[in-house]
């Protein structure tokens, strides 16, 4: 074993609350924010925009973007944006439906491995990575299929329905750039 595997440092929820800045904190190691560019912000607004309007008639679920998602003491992220059954009072400690991840260069690493893994560990029914870098814009939708993640849509500009539970909507993706 490797010296600095042996003596990595391991933080709880609860020592990440007290920190300076934004963090996330996967199994006890922590991980910086980025402070998000204009791109990802206008696409992360184009996408709360259509999934707003998309959903104001189901009365079961809400957009809720960059809110903390709290999966155990040594475990918290913060998804770009979330579709989540309506009713949370506090705290997201359930999973939602669907997550986005607006992929940035710095942040590959995390959203295509780390939360990929994650998200589908704890049971996040759409898991969805829109990457809007002028010369690698698409979008990647994976579904839960038996425990795992199947990728189930892989384009720029199409449209994809989303079927969860209480509510089917159709999501045309050439809107959010």
């Amino acid at each position: 074993m490797v010296l600095t595997e042996r003596y990595l440092p391991y933080y709880t929820v609860e020592d990440r609350n007290r920190w300076q800045g934004d963090w996330e904190l996967v199994e006890g190691i922590p991980y910086a924010l980025a402070s998000p560019s204009i791109e990802h912000q206008r696409v992360l607004r184009n996408l709360i925009v259509e999934l707003s309007h998309k959903l104001q008639n189901c009365e079961n679920c809400e957009v809720i973007p960059d809110i903390d998602y709290y999966i155990s003491e040594d475990t918290v992220v913060r998804p770009d944006l979330i579709v989540v059954y309506k009713g949370l009072k506090e705290k997201l400690t359930v999973p939602p439906n669907i997550v986005f991840e607006i992929v940035s260069p710095t942040s590959v690493k995390v959203d295509e491995h780390i939360k990929f893994e994650l998200y589908q560990r704890e049971g996040v029914l759409y898991y969805c990575l829109v990457y809007p870098v002028e010369d690698r814009k698409h979008i990647k939708v994976f579904k839960l299929k038996e425990g795992k993640y199947t990728k189930v849509f892989d384009t720029v500009n199409d449209s994809f329905s989303f079927d969860l539970q209480n509510c089917k909507f159709n999501l045309d993706f050439s809107k959010i750039w």
